[in-house]
């Protein structure tokens, strides 16, 4: 939770920035981040970055393009030195929201930062929460929901929303029965298979909700929306085959381990819902692309076995929060870290 002191002085950010460019993480909270700080002031650029775990140096050449006046991280855990380096040589204020908990991480002085887990590691509000604790408009709390329970966190306002969209919510404490039970959580899914279309369907569908004055422009089907609806079910079903197979490798082990490949990164939704499902397993599901395979592990202080099971494999990397992690090795590498993972649980 950002402080009174934090939300002023970012709010004085905002009104500067005349043509700001919102970086933010390929998922719904940063989505929602962005839009909940472009509403708000009106104006800005939002560029959805998948650079896992770092956001890479190359992305300045964005702020020059866009001739940007101020630049907004949004939901990132890393940003490289080069991209830091690039920004100081042109004095471009930076202005840097995270919740991620990472150990030794180096902020440059010119760097404005705020992180809600440096106050307390285990309530991290989402970065969507904090970017509505700045924003503060009524009329955006759908967005605001939207992204925190994404990130598996139900906000002290959701009951508000429930009051305002009844037919939309839930009564629940728990985020994942609010994701999976209800048509908010519908929403949530079609912002999360959105982010996985082109990029010029991805900026589409960020100008569409920009301009969206309500949850229901977004869940009912129009003309402008058309792209998201039509991805949504193309994507859903190859969704569910993929999730159907996975469910077939439950046994009485704690670890439930599932690797695929194809044209579809889904591995975080995957592993999500089966945690869902399997709340007493440890979760890691693995989508095998090119050299590489991306993991992304859920369950009870998982964070803990997958860095303990990545030690000593060269350039494997992982990182996030205490129950839900991503993680990413060479391909080579993946039978060493299940034998690893194994010996750990």
């Amino acid at each position: 939770m950002l402080t009174n002191k934090q939300i002023i002085e970012i709010r004085g950010h905002l009104e500067k920035a005349q043509n700001p460019i919102f970086f933010f993480d390929n998922d719904p909270d940063g989505l929602c981040s962005f839009l909940l700080l472009q509403r708000y002031i009106g104006r800005g650029k939002g560029i959805a970055i998948k650079s896992f775990p770092e956001m890479s140096g190359e992305y300045f050449r964005r702020v020059q393009e866009l001739d940007a006046d101020y630049i907004f991280i949004l939901d990132k855990p890393m940003v490289s030195s080069d991209f830091f380096d690039e920004v100081k040589n042109f004095n471009i204020p930076i202005v840097w929201i995270d919740h991620h908990n990472i150990e030794g991480l180096k902020v440059p002085d010119f760097v404005n930062y705020y992180n809600s887990a440096t106050k307390d590691p285990k309530k991290n509000e989402p970065v969507t929460y904090l970017c509505h604790q700045i924003a503060n408009r009524k009329e955006d709390l759908w967005i605001a929901v939207s992204g925190c329970i994404f990130d598996r966190y139900v906000p002290d306002f959701y009951s508000d929303f429930c009051k305002i969209y009844p037919d939309l919510s839930i009564k629940s404490k728990d985020a994942f029965d609010i994701y999976y039970k209800s048509q908010i959580g519908n929403l949530v899914k079609m912002l999360c298979f959105g982010l996985k279309d082109r990029i010029t369907n991805v900026i589409k569908m960020c100008k569409f909700l920009i301009e969206a004055k309500n949850p229901y422009d977004v869940l009912e089907e129009s003309n402008k929306n058309r792209e998201m609806h039509i991805r949504f079910r193309q994507l859903s079903k190859k969704y569910q085959k993929l999730f159907e197979k996975a469910k077939l490798l439950v046994t009485e082990k704690k670890l439930l381990f599932f690797q695929y490949g194809g044209d579809l990164s889904i591995s975080a939704d995957l592993a999500n819902e089966l945690c869902y499902l399997f709340p007493e397993k440890i979760i890691v599901v693995i989508y095998v692309t090119g050299i590489k395979g991306n993991i992304s592990a859920r369950g009870e202080k998982v964070k803990k076995i997958i860095l303990k099971s990545i030690k000593g494999i060269e350039s494997a990397t992982g990182g996030g929060h205490e129950n839900a992690v991503g993680a990413q090795m060479k391909i080579e590498d993946l039978e060493k870290f299940r034998e690893n993972l194994e010996k750990e649980i």
